[in-house]
C-alpha cells in the first residue's frame, strides 16, 4: 500500500509528517510522489490565515477527486484545520475518511487503517498533550531537517488562531532533542533548522529559564552537524546570553529570523505584541554590532485593523533604515475567534494587498542592493542539486539562506558536486534574490 504525503503550512508541519510517515512505514506502508500512483493520501493541514485554509480545502476536495477518479482508497487529514474545524469537518468533507487533531498525529496508522477497512474515524486529543515518537522518514533530501523544540503558543497576539489551535507552549525534553537530533546526523544530515512557534521561549516551561543557548551547545557537540540554524526567534526574548551563543559557537550559522510583525508603536501595542520600535532598533543595533555578518529575516502584517497611512509609512520607514537582508509580508487576515476579528476599522482587502506590493517592492530595492554588496566575497554554501540540463551548474545555499523562503547561490562547477556538500564559493553576480558564484574549493 503507498501513501501520498501532501504537508501544508509552516516547517513545523513538515516535522509532524515525516514522523507520521515513520509510523505509517514501520507499519508497513511505503510512499509515493505521484498522488496518482497512491492508496492513500495524507493531507497535513494549515489555517494560520485565510489564504491558507483555503489552500487546504482547496486540496482536500482536489484529492478527494482521486478517490472516484483513481486507485486512491482513502483520504486523512491531519493539522491545525481539521483541529479548528473538528466538529464540521466530517460532515461537510465527505470525501474525508478520517482526521487527526494536532495532538494525535501519533494515530496516523489507525486512523489509515480504519479509513482502508471504511470505517471513518477522528482521534483528537488534550491540546496540552506533546507527541513523540522515535524516529522520522526525511521527506526534505536528508542533508537538512527541521527540528521541532517546542508545540503551542501562550502568547495572545489579537490576530493569531495558534494559541487555540495548538495549544499552550510546551517544550520538547532537551535529552528528547539531542537524541533526535543525533539519529538525524547519523542518516545524513548536516543541517538543523530549529523551529516553533517561538524558538526564543524553548525550556521555560520545563526548566524555569530560557535554555536554547544551553540547546545549542548540546548540539553543537553533535558529530556530522555542520550547521545549525534559527528560525522564529521573538525580539523581545533574544537575550545577551543567546547572541553570545550564536557568536561563539561555530556551527550556529549567523541567522535569525525574526518575525516582527510592524514598526508602528501604537499598531504593536493593538496586535497585542510586547515590544517597540526603539526597543526592536536597540536589538538588532546590538545583534549585528556582537555578530559581523549576521543575516536578519524577518515577515511583516499588513493591514490590520486601525492601520492608517501613517502607520504604514511608519513601517516603511522602519524597512528603510534597517534594511532587512530578508523579508515576507502578508496581508492581515480576519481569523474567527481571534480579538482582532471584532475590532472596528478593517482596512479593505484592496488597500491590503497594494500595501503588501507596496512593502515588498521596498524590500526588492533593498535586497538587490544588499546583495550587490557581496559580489567579490567569498562565502559557505550547501549544495542542494545540480540544475536540470546543467551539467556543470549547481543549486546552492549560503549561511544566509533557510530552504524554501530565502534565495539561493547558482555555482559553475566543473568538479561534480552532492547534495549536502558544503563548498567555498566567489560570488560573481547578484540578482533581486539569488546570486551566482564559482567554486574555489
Amino acid at each position: 500500500m503507498k501513501v501520498f504525503f501532501l504537508s501544508l503550512g509552516c516547517d513545523k508541519n513538515t516535522s509532524d509528517s515525516e514522523h507520521m510517515m515513520r509510523f505509517l512505514l514501520d507499519g508497513g506502508y511505503e510512499f509515493t510522489d505521484d498522488e496518482r500512483e497512491a492508496d492513500v493520501a495524507v493531507v497535513n493541514s494549515c489555517c494560520f490565515i485565510g489564504d491558507a485554509a483555503e489552500e487546504s480545502i482547496q486540496e482536500i476536495i482536489r484529492l478527494g477527486k482521486l478517490k472516484t477518479e483513481g486507485r486512491l482508497k482513502a483520504l486523512v487529514v491531519a493539522g491545525c484545520l481539521s483541529e479548528r474545524y473538528q466538529d464540521e469537518f466530517l460532515d461537510e468533507l465527505p470525501e474525508v475518511d478520517g482526521i487527526l487533531g494536532i495532538s494525535s498525529w501519533d494515530h496516523i496508522h489507525e486512523v489509515v487503517q480504519n479509513a482502508l477497512l471504511g470505517k471513518r474515524t477522528a482521534v483528537f486529543a488534550d491540546k496540552a498533550r506533546l507527541v513523540r515518537s522515535t524516529g522520522r522518514v526525511m521527506s526534505s533530501g536528508g542533508h537538512y531537517a527541521y527540528l521541532k523544540i517546542a508545540e503551542g503558543c501562550s502568547r495572545r497576539c489579537a490576530y493569531c488562531v495558534i494559541p487555540k489551535v495548538r495549544g499552550p507552549y510546551r517544550s520538547v525534553p532537551m535529552e528528547d532533542l539531542v537524541q533526535e537530533a543525533s539519529e538525524l546526523s547519523a542518516n545524513g544530515v548536516r543541517e538543523l533548522i530549529l523551529v516553533a512557534q517561538e524558538t526564543t521561549l524553548y525550556g521555560i516551561d520545563l526548566y524555569d529559564r530560557k535554555a536554547l543557548p544551553e540547546l545549542l551547545e548540546r548540539l553543537s557537540d553533535l558529530n556530522g552537524i555542520d550547521w545549525i540554524r534559527l528560525l522564529y526567534c521573538y525580539p523581545e526574548e533574544i537575550t545577551d546570553e543567546l547572541i553570545e551563543a550564536i557568536r561563539t559557537l561555530p556551527k550556529v550559522v549567523p541567522y535569525i529570523d525574526m518575525p516582527i510583525q510592524h514598526a508602528s508603536d501604537r499598531i504593536l501595542k493593538m496586535m497585542g505584541r510586547r515590544t517597540t520600535r526603539a526597543e526592536i532598533t536597540e536589538r538588532i543595533r546590538k545583534i549585528r554590532e556582537q555578530i559581523p555578518g549576521m543575516t536578519l529575516r524577518t515577515t511583516m502584517l499588513v493591514g490590520f485593523p486601525g492601520e492608517q497611512e501613517e502607520d504604514f509609512n511608519a513601517l516603511l520607514d522602519f524597512v528603510k533604515e534597517i534594511r532587512f537582508d530578508r523579508l515576507g509580508a502578508f496581508a492581515y487576515s480576519r481569523e474567527e475567534g481571534t480579538e482582532a476579528a471584532l475590532m472596528p476599522d478593517q482596512v479593505p482587502e484592496e488597500l491590503k494587498r497594494s500595501r503588501v506590493k507596496k512593502l515588498m517592492r521596498l524590500q526588492k530595492r533593498i535586497s538587490r542592493s544588499l546583495s550587490e554588496e557581496k559580489v567579490g566575497k567569498e562565502l559557505s554554501a550547501m549544495v542542494e542539486g545540480r540544475l536540470t540540463g546543467e551539467e556543470e551548474t549547481y543549486a546552492a545555499r549560503t549561511e544566509g539562506d533557510a530552504p524554501d523562503v530565502d534565495g539561493y547561490i547558482f555555482i559553475h562547477s566543473d568538479r561534480e558536486l552532492l547534495s549536502g556538500d558544503i563548498v567555498r564559493v566567489r560570488v560573481t553576480h547578484a540578482e533581486d534574490y539569488d546570486l551566482l558564484g564559482e567554486l574555489i574549493s
